[in-house]
């Protein structure tokens, strides 16, 4: 007897996709807990992967320019929030 090919919405290929990035699971451990097989995951990933990298390319060189500049600018801030946290901690123990 044949088995019926199972079919998927693009939103669950979505989610699942989501799934693997966002909580840092394995392919293998997604697929299980999602009820979908391995390879099947895997190429909605790679599938996804592909989609954001055509994305970038998509980008004009001055979008590229104001992309690379703003995510140095927020590297800088987060560094800075960072020494910031650290010097309330430390004037925080001082004060006591």
């Amino acid at each position: 007897m044949a088995r019926k090919r199972r079919s998927f919405t693009p939103e669950f290929k979505d989610e699942a996709v989501r799934h693997v990035r966002e909580r840092g699971v394995t392919i293998a451990q997604a697929a299980r807990e999602l009820g979908i097989g391995e390879s099947t995951l895997g190429r909605w990933v790679q599938a996804a992967t592909g989609e954001d990298r055509r994305s970038d390319e998509a980008l004009s060189h001055s979008e590229r320019d104001e992309l690379r500049r703003l995510r140095r600018e927020v590297a800088q801030l987060r560094e800075e929030k960072e020494i910031l946290k650290k010097a309330t901690a430390f004037f925080a123990k001082e004060t006591r």
